[in-house]
């Protein structure tokens, strides 16, 4: 055997077969959602499936500014039958292996990495998926050169490398929050942050824990949201944090006050709200309004619903594409936002089941043993918020 042949061997040995295996299932992004639905379809007993990324397990989290952390907590609770807030698993809990409450970005990504090598799970990083066709009941994954073929395809890319940059003039002067490294970095002493949901109020949060003086907009007021739902209102977390003596003395909050514009006028950032108000900072003003759902590149594989989300059946398929799922923070269903890693993860086992009975696999034990830690919810009727008059 030649060397050229050996190496070509080797190669063939340690890549996922393109163009020439049929995968049951292949999984789109190797985040928490990708990452927890896959160990649900292994625990399913489907064996031939793969996962696909464009960068590295958990690399989304890895680029979270550095002081940014977890608003859920995590805690070992698994001994008494209660998962982990931020778990992916049932029975692992980030908080036995970490023993951190509040991970960062970057230690959270280490945990995917961790628990993704100890289920030994298929995954092919620092690929991108160019385009997802569906001909002659296969899924055709374009990947650069080749394809990838699969029966089912799960979508868990995420969102967090898609910010969004738009809802005013002016938007691109400003600096998206996701694309902060460090925030004791930014050179300044006074911010201007559009927005202030959890990401607006992180920001602020650190800000001031530097000294800097911050003035938030926010076209709602979500630390005012009388609602128990964290989809809605501010985390625990945030409120707590937001009682802190820095944040109270540093930061200056503005709800209803939607911005009009942002304008550099004699090198100065101008931020210009819809009441006529004007307010003006040498630094770049720092927007947190959220990002673009990375279900954009799959939107011809979904139908729509009324709010742009994509519309799916009861197993989260696609009502168009059969065999096409989604798993993540896009999944919403009638009014419910499946936005949090404790919230999506109770449907991992839902699309396991669907795609293991429709290869003739039995999931009476699997879905008994999920729906025992809380991670199989098909019944959304009982799902509601908190009386918070009680």
């Amino acid at each position: 055997m030649t060397l050229d042949m050996q190496a070509a061997q080797d190669d063939e040995e340690s890549n996922p077969k393109v163009d020439s295996e049929t995968y049951d299932v292949i999984i789109v992004g190797a985040g928490a959602a990708g990452i927890g639905v896959g160990i649900a379809i292994a625990h399913a007993g489907i064996e031939n499936f793969l996962i696909v990324d464009r960068d590295t397990v958990g690399s989304s989290f890895s680029s979270w500014p550095e002081e940014t952390r977890f608003i859920t907590p995590s805690f070992p609770s698994n001994s008494i039958g209660m998962l982990d807030l931020n778990s992916i698993a049932i029975g692992i809990s980030p908080a036995f292996s970490m023993k951190v409450e509040h991970p960062t970005g970057k230690e959270y990504a280490e945990h995917l990495q961790d628990i993704a090598e100890y289920f030994e799970l298929p995954i092919l990083e620092n690929t991108n998926v160019d385009s997802i066709e569906k001909t002659d009941g296969l899924f055709h994954l374009n990947i650069g050169d080749s394809n990838l073929l699969a029966k089912n395809v799960i979508w868990a890319a995420g969102e967090y490398q898609y910010p969004l940059l738009d809802g005013f003039e002016g938007v691109e002067l400003c600096r998206h929050t996701a694309t902060v490294s460090r925030y004791a970095d930014l050179e300044g002493d006074n911010f201007l942050i559009i927005g202030g949901y959890e990401s607006g109020i992180d920001a602020a949060y650190h800000l001031a824990n530097n000294g800097k003086k911050v003035v938030l907009f926010d076209i709602n007021s979500p630390w005012d949201e009388e609602s128990s739902d964290p989809s809605i209102t501010l985390s625990t977390f945030s409120f707590e944090r937001m009682r802190n003596s820095n944040f109270e003395n540093n930061v200056r909050l503005n709800s209803q006050t939607p911005v009009k514009s942002v304008k550099i006028v004699d090198g100065t950032y101008e931020v210009r709200t819809q009441d006529g108000q004007v307010f003006s900072s040498n630094s770049k003003p720092l927007f947190a309004g959220g990002f673009d759902g990375s279900h954009q590149f799959v939107s011809h594989l979904f139908d729509e619903r009324e709010d742009a989300f994509p519309l799916l059946n009861d197993s989260d398929e696609s009502t168009i594409v059969p065999g096409m799922y989604l798993c993540g923070p896009s999944v919403r269903h009638d009014g419910h936002i499946f936005c949090f890693i404790f919230k999506y993860r109770q449907r991992f086992a839902i699309v396991a089941q669907a795609i293991a009975s429709s290869l003739d696999i039995d999931t009476d034990e699997f879905v008994e043993a999920y729906r025992g830690w809380g991670m199989y919810l098909d019944d959304l009727s009982c799902c509601g918020q908190e009386c918070l008059t009680c």
